[in-house]
C-alpha cells in the first residue's frame, strides 16, 4: 500500500504562484510514475503533469510552461507559476502507473485526497 498526502493548496491572485507538494509514504519505489491530476469546479479530472520513475516529465498542453514537476525521493512537486483562474481545481496527486499512458487517471494505482487551488481574477 502506498499513501499519498498533499499540500501547498490555497489562494491565489491570478498571475500568482503556489507550490504543491504531496508525499509518498508506505511500499514505495524509485520507479513509480507519479502525477497530478485536477478537477475544475463541475468539470472531469483531468491530467496535469508526471515525473517517470526514469525521470522524464509530461504536461498537459494547458500547463506547459507555467508548470513544472519535480520529485525529491517520495515527494513530487508541482510548482505553479503564472497561475490563471482556470486553473482553478482540486489537485490530486496520483501514483505508481500499472502501464499505459502516464495521462489516463485510471492507470494510476493509488490517488490522494487533494489540495483545493483557486485562482481570482
Amino acid at each position: 500500500q502506498v499513501q499519498l498526502v498533499e499540500s501547498g493548496g490555497g489562494s491565489v491572485q491570478a498571475g500568482g504562484s503556489l507550490r504543491l507538494s504531496c508525499v509518498a509514504s508506505g511500499r514505495t519505489y524509485s520507479s513509480d510514475t507519479m502525477g497530478w491530476f485536477r478537477q475544475p469546479p463541475g468539470k472531469e479530472r483531468e491530467f496535469v503533469a508526471a515525473f517517470s520513475g526514469s525521470g522524464h516529465t509530461y504536461y498537459a498542453d494547458s500547463v506547459k510552461g507555467r508548470f513544472t514537476c519535480s520529485r525529491d525521493k517520495n515527494t513530487v512537486y508541482l510548482q505553479m507559476n503564472s497561475l490563471k483562474p482556470e486553473d482553478t481545481a482540486v489537485f490530486y496527486c496520483a501514483a505508481r502507473l500499472m502501464g499505459g499512458s502516464y495521462a489516463t487517471e485510471s492507470r494510476y494505482a493509488y490517488w490522494g485526497q487533494g489540495t483545493q487551488v483557486i485562482v481570482s481574477s
